[in-house]
């Protein structure tokens, strides 16, 4: 179960893996826990706020990524066996 809202940190302060960690939690509680409806509502909102973080912290990467490239990047391609 996540932490108590006087526990948690500010999205803004987590670190990617913060943010993906608490947000499995999220998801599992509210796809295991019968939570009120309230409960259910505040948890659903950090969600999306660390999805969002999370998606802001990748993109920020792959822009440093595309940086340190030369301005484009390479398509990764899987070797067949």
């Amino acid at each position: 179960m996540p932490k108590s809202k006087s526990t948690q940190k500010p999205v803004e302060e987590l670190s990617y893996e913060e943010a993906l960690a608490e947000l499995e939690g999220i998801v599992e509680a509210l796809e295991g826990e019968q939570n009120p409806l309230e409960e259910a509502m505040k948890l659903y909102e950090r969600g999306q706020a660390l999805a969002a973080h999370c998606g802001a912290l990748l993109e920020s990467a792959q822009l440093k990524v595309r940086k340190l490239a030369g301005g484009s990047l390479i398509e990764f391609e899987e070797e067949s066996e």
